[in-house]
């Protein structure tokens, strides 16, 4: 409550700051009192605060998220190796940071799947970032390696692959992958474990860090940071989004 109370008077006028300041010890223990007694008899005040402070802090965090994204611009949408579809010329660009073994990522899936397909004037970009363990990074080294070698047609035949099978990720399932699609499976496993692809994958961890992205799926949409699959859906940010820059 004390706490409270603090955050409330902080977030007042220069005023009453002043004031409190003045104030002998009696005095404040008495104000105190009355503050405690008050909002003992009116609880919908903390509620209404509490509510004002949290969007204050959302409002800061936004603020902060699109000053980094603006910062980091060239990163996020020209590194030169991460996979780009949809309109490249599009009005609004969602970038994703992806695992493969991550089940919000398949439960976004369609949903980004869909906004591509209904909406023409999206760029997609997707950035490989694998952080739930060995089978991520086994099927993130595997589809940098697939877009390396078989391009970027082929990188998505790949994703589109991994959100919807089943089982474990192993290296003899990737080889049967590679062969069941008709790519060269022999360079795709040696390019596996190469420079060229921990490079994405240390890119894209130092970009995620930058942005403190420690999660998938994160979006970049516009100049606005989702860590986590919004509530509101991919379709309603994105409308939001252009919204926004048309105002």
């Amino acid at each position: 409550m004390k706490k409270l109370i603090a955050a409330l008077l902080l977030t007042a006028t220069p005023a009453i700051a002043v004031e409190l300041d003045a104030m002998t010890g009696s005095e404040k223990e008495a104000f105190g009192a009355a503050v405690r007694e008050y909002l003992m008899e009116n609880p919908e005040v903390l509620i209404e605060a509490m509510n004002a402070l949290e969007q204050r802090r959302m409002a800061e965090e936004a603020e902060n998220d699109a000053a980094m994204i603006s910062q980091l611009s060239e990163q996020i949408y020209n590194d030169g190796y991460s996979w780009t579809g949809g309109n490249p010329d599009g009005d609004v660009t969602l970038v994703e940071f992806i695992d493969y073994r991550c089940g919000v990522c398949r439960q976004a899936f369609p949903y980004v799947e869909k906004a591509a397909a209904n909406d023409e004037n999206i760029k997609i970009i997707l950035k490989d970032f694998p952080v739930l363990g060995e089978e991520s990074e086994l099927a993130a080294r595997f589809a940098i390696a697939v877009k390396q070698i078989q391009g970027d047609d082929a990188y998505k035949q790949v994703h589109d692959h991994f959100y919807t099978m089943r089982g474990n990720v192993t290296v003899e399932g990737l080889k049967t992958i590679s062969e069941d699609m008709g790519f060269d499976t022999d360079a795709i496993i040696d390019a596996m474990n190469s420079d060229a692809v921990t490079d994405v994958l240390y890119q894209n961890a130092q970009l995620a860090q930058a942005l403190n992205i420690s999660g998938t799926p994160s979006f970049i949409i516009g100049d606005t940071l989702l860590r986590g699959f919004p509530r509101t859906g991919i379709l309603q940010v994105i409308e939001d989004v252009r919204a926004e820059s048309e105002s």
